[in-house]
């Protein structure tokens, strides 16, 4: 049967883009963490919404299991197939066709397997800002950022992807092409099916192309890094500067002091440039259509105010591009300096900013006193409340030993505390296959028996990724 399929598959795609030898199929079977490694009887690579739907279609008839994937840097191990050997991936990485850059709508059209940097370039040289912004913009596709709602640095002011999406086109699970490509700011008929499948992690349909939202390019950016003592004051400090700035405030993303030892061990070049250590390093980015001036006096005048209340006890402006840039560095290296230190227990949550302080400094207690002489690897996009609060083994612990033994109680502790604060277990990186006990957990019996109605009526035959965000 698996030979009468790969026939069939021969009369859609060149035979060149049906992999079924073992070395080329392996960049493909394995997530971004190496955590999850699967089999698959082919790896397919569409170049056209037509052909991706043929596939679908021969699929649907011979009720053949289909993983959609984009860059591969998930971290949840969405995009991974199982180990039967059955399922054939589905790669959108020859869809990279930017559509149309509509100047007048402020709005770019684009095909699934569009890297990110690809797209913020392009939207660049018209003259538009193109806001998604992510560790992996150097390789993730835009298919994927859609499938999971990526969030980023970016979603303080301009939200998630899915509020940057205006328009999809989908290949559902029968083969047939929704083309919902239209620019609108306002559509107000009958149910959002964008918003069904954005976030749906190729589950319910396999997103092709889409539209997204532009903004005119920033005239003036500064940046900024601070000094705060307590989590407390971080808040108080970003509650000024949403008062003081409002909608010019781009970037409020915060480092502890553990998270900065991991790039002084490891990237000593990117040596945090203010004075002491201190408990707390807030990266701070003001953009704006005025004069640099106008944003630098501003930032100035916020940062006076925030020192003589003691909210901050040092401050350090970027002078020019490249030492904002190097700001920046030191932040998105954190991830890179934890992966030097081998495996650890990642978590990426979502907390009210009202209860923020409540839930670091209860968790982090707790997490101390059950597990002595574990490190708290605490960073994130704490504008949004999105905390990456990861967990890694005493200095010269055995990690396969220590993360064998303790990931399920570490997970159920800090789950445990995300409910308390009514918070969330996925903030930005999805569900994949790596969270779907918690899910049913997190969501409720309701909600998760209406999101398995969804998937059934969308998806009967469960072919589109299964066992996937959910476990059927």
């Amino acid at each position: 049967m698996n030979q009468d399929f790969l026939i069939q598959v021969g009369t859609i795609l060149d035979l060149k883009y049906v992999l079924t030898e073992d070395a080329d199929k392996a960049p493909y079977l394995t997530d971004w963490r190496n955590r999850f490694t699967g089999r698959a009887l082919a790896v397919l690579l569409p170049s056209t919404s037509a052909e991706v739907a043929a596939i679908v279609k021969l699929c649907a008839g011979t009720k053949t299991a289909i993983v959609p994937q984009g860059g591969n840097t998930g971290l949840c191990g969405g995009a991974t197939p199982d180990q039967s050997g059955k399922q054939v991936i589905l790669s959108l990485k020859r869809m990279k066709q930017i559509r149309e850059i509509d100047v007048a709508n402020q709005t770019i059209s684009l095909e699934a397997g569009c890297i990110l940097q690809t797209i913020q370039e392009k939207a660049a040289e018209q003259g538009f800002l193109f806001p998604l912004s992510l560790g992996a913009e150097g390789s993730c596709m835009i298919g994927g950022n859609l499938a999971t709602n990526a969030g980023g640095t970016n979603v303080l002011r301009y939200g998630s992807t899915r509020d940057l999406c205006l328009g999809l086109e989908v290949v559902t699970a029968n083969g047939e092409i929704w083309n919902g490509m239209k620019g609108l700011r306002k559509d107000n008929t009958g149910y959002d099916l964008r918003d069904l499948y954005v976030g749906s992690e190729g589950t319910l349909g396999i997103i092709t192309a889409a539209v997204m939202k532009l903004y005119p390019l920033p005239i003036s950016q500064w940046t900024t890094l601070v000094a705060t003592q307590d989590i407390s004051s971080t808040i108080a400090l970003l509650n000024l500067f949403q008062q003081r700035a409002t909608s010019l405030l781009t970037g409020f993303e915060m480092m502890t002091k553990e998270s900065l030892t991991l790039i002084d061990k490891h990237f000593p070049q990117m040596a945090n440039p203010l004075k002491g250590s201190p408990p707390f390093t807030i990266l701070i980015e003001l953009s704006d259509h005025e004069s640099e001036d106008h944003v630098k006096q501003l930032l100035e005048a916020i940062l006076e105010e925030a020192l003589e209340s003691e909210l901050i006890t040092d401050a350090v402006i970027a002078s020019n591009l490249s030492q904002a840039n190097s700001f920046w560095h030191m932040r998105e290296h954190i991830t890179l300096a934890q992966a030097q230190e081998d495996a650890n227990l990642k978590h990426d949550i979502t907390i009210p900013l009202s209860s923020l302080s409540r839930f670091i400094s209860e968790t982090d207690a707790l997490i101390k006193a059950k597990y002595p002489g574990v490190r708290i690897i605490n960073f994130g996009h704490l504008g949004d409340g999105n905390l990456h609060y990861n967990v890694a083994p005493p200095e010269g612990a055995d990690f396969i030993a220590f993360n064998a033994a303790n990931e399920k109680p570490v997970h159920e502790l800090i789950y445990g505390q995300v409910e308390l604060c009514n918070g969330s277990i996925s903030a930005e990186h999805g569900v994949g296959q790596l969270k779907i006990e918690e899910l049913r957990a997190h969501k409720g019996e309701v909600a998760h028996e209406l999101m398995k109605s969804i998937k059934k009526a969308l998806d009967p035959q469960n072919i589109l990724n299964p066992h996937k965000v959910l476990s059927i």
